[in-house]
C-alpha cells in the first residue's frame, strides 16, 4: 500500500511543477523528494512523472493517479479542518441574508436561540427576496427558496413543503368559496412574481395537472409580501403551507380546493465552500441544519 505521506509528496511535485520547487516549499533536500516519489512508484508498479533536467511531467497514469489522489487529499484536509474549528471557540461576525417571509416567521428565534448560546458570535442579517452575490457582497451564508442554478456554490437542503391555494376569511366571504378548480378563473388571484400579466397557476389535483388562467389583482415579488396581500384580502394565493401554518391555525387565512395544490417547494441554505470554513460559520450551519431536522415534515421551512 502506498505511503499517504508519499502521496501528499507526489501532489507537492505536480503543483510546483519540479522536484525543487516541491523541496523549498516543504524546506526538505531535493535528494529526498526524489527518493520518495521513487518508492511510491515502485509501490504502484507505474511510472508517474516523466523527469527532465528542468522540470517534469506526468504521464497518463500519473495524471489520472493525481486527479484521483488530490480529491482524496483534499477530503482528509477538510475532516481536520473540521475537527480543529469543532475544537476551537467559535467567535466573530457572521453576514447572513434570507428571504423576508423566513426572516419574520422563523428565523429571527432561532438566530436569537444561537446568540444566547455562543456569546462571542455577531450577526449582521439582510433580509430581502432579491438574490444576492455572495462572494461580492462578502455573504458567509445564505438561505434561497426554489430551483437554484448551477454554480461553485455549496447548497444544501433544510426542507420542502406543499404550496396550497388560501385565502382571507373576509376575501371569501365578499366573493364566496371556489368549489371547483375552473372557478379561479372569477376570483381574484395574488400573483407571485414582477408582473399581472398572463398569470397560469399550474396545480397537481385528484386527475394529475391542471393549467389555469388567473385573474390577479395585485402582482408581488416576495413571499413575506404574498402572505401580507392574502391577509389584507386581496385575493385567492397559491402559497407554502409551512410559512402561513401560524396563519391557517388563527383562522386568518383558509384554505380552500383543498385537493389541488404543487408538493415540492424547498429552502436552501447556501455557502461559498467548505474549505478552511471558520468556526463561528460551522457553528451557525450545525445549528440550522439541526433545527430544521427537528421539525416535522409538514412544519419545515417552505420555499417563496
Amino acid at each position: 500500500m502506498a505511503d499517504l505521506n508519499h502521496i501528499a509528496l507526489f501532489a507537492k511535485v505536480v503543483e510546483a511543477g519540479s522536484f525543487s520547487g516541491a523541496a523549498r516549499a516543504l524546506v526538505m533536500p531535493k535528494a529526498t523528494v526524489s527518493r520518495k516519489i521513487a518508492q511510491l512508484e515502485a509501490d504502484l508498479g507505474a511510472r508517474l512523472l516523466q523527469r527532465t533536467t528542468r522540470r517534469v511531467t506526468l504521464t497518463a497514469l500519473g495524471r489520472a493517479y493525481y486527479e484521483d489522489a488530490a480529491q482524496g487529499l483534499a477530503s482528509i484536509e477538510r475532516a481536520k479542518e473540521r475537527i480543529a474549528a469543532s475544537q476551537a471557540a467559535p467567535a466573530g461576525t457572521l453576514r447572513v441574508t434570507a428571504p423576508v417571509g423566513l426572516g419574520a416567521q422563523k428565523l429571527m428565534g432561532w438566530i436569537a436561540e444561537f446568540l444566547q448560546a455562543h456569546e462571542r458570535i455577531r450577526i449582521e442579517l439582510k433580509l430581502t427576496d432579491d438574490p444576492v452575490d455572495l462572494i461580492g457582497n462578502g455573504i458567509d451564508l445564505a438561505f434561497r427558496a426554489g430551483t437554484l442554478p448551477d454554480s461553485s456554490l455549496i447548497t444544501r437542503r433544510l426542507g420542502t413543503s406543499r404550496l396550497a391555494l388560501v385565502a382571507s376569511p373576509e376575501y371569501l366571504s365578499r366573493h364566496g368559496r371556489p368549489r371547483r378548480i375552473k372557478d379561479l378563473k372569477t376570483h381574484d388571484c395574488v400573483a407571485f412574481g414582477p408582473s399581472l400579466d398572463n398569470e397560469v397557476w399550474r396545480l397537481e389535483g385528484p386527475r394529475g395537472w391542471r393549467e389555469v388562467p388567473v385573474h390577479a389583482r395585485i402582482a408581488v415579488d416576495g413571499s413575506y409580501a404574498e402572505v401580507q396581500a392574502a391577509l389584507a384580502g386581496l385575493g385567492i394565493a397559491l402559497l407554502p403551507l409551512a410559512l402561513i401554518r401560524h396563519d391557517l391555525e388563527a383562522g386568518r387565512l383558509e384554505q380552500v380546493l383543498h385537493d389541488y395544490g404543487i408538493d415540492g417547494g424547498t429552502m436552501n441554505i447556501v455557502y461559498p465552500s467548505n474549505r478552511h470554513m471558520p468556526a463561528a460559520l460551522r457553528a451557525f450551519l450545525d445549528f440550522v441544519v439541526a433545527k430544521a431536522g427537528a421539525l416535522p415534515e409538514q412544519a419545515r421551512m417552505a420555499a417563496e
